[in-house]
């Protein structure tokens, strides 16, 4: 390790927590749309349950490619690695078959509306964008080895 990579800005370091935290947050959204409990579902309005049972197996397991790599990215960037970069370029490529199947190959927008149903996948897009140029950018700096 140089020493470049101990002098990071405060700012990075943060930014590398919150992106951690985020994709904390994703890896309980999976947990919590895959395991969901049969009360649960029953639970929900007849069309959001049935946005359950129509997703393909596939899905699921993108998705847990997608939360896993962008959380082990995120670790990365916190810990100052620069495989960091690698994690996230998976979790995008994991990503965006995701979102492009839950917006325009469900019923998402008829169930919750167009802003409702795309406004995460958008969110979650960027973000993992994001994360991907903030890794490349630790990465130019010095500030990843």
């Amino acid at each position: 390790m140089n020493n470049t990579t101990l002098n990071r800005p405060l700012w990075f370091a943060i930014v590398a927590i919150v992106l951690l935290i985020w994709n904390a947050l994703g890896i309980f959204s999976f947990f919590a749309h895959t395991f969901i409990s049969d009360e649960a579902l029953a639970a929900l309005p007849a069309e959001e349950s049935a946005l359950y049972g129509a997703y393909p197996f596939w899905t699921t397991v993108i998705f847990a490619i997608a939360v896993v790599t962008g959380f082990i990215g995120a670790l990365g960037l916190v810990l100052k690695k620069a495989w960091s970069k690698k994690a996230f370029i998976i979790s995008l490529l994991a990503i965006i078959p995701q979102m492009i199947h839950n917006v325009f190959f469900t019923d998402a927008i008829a169930v919750y509306g167009t802003a409702e149903a795309v406004t995460m996948p958008i969110l979650v897009v960027l973000l993992a964008v994001f994360a991907l140029w903030f890794s490349s950018y630790g990465i130019k700096k010095g500030w990843l080895a």
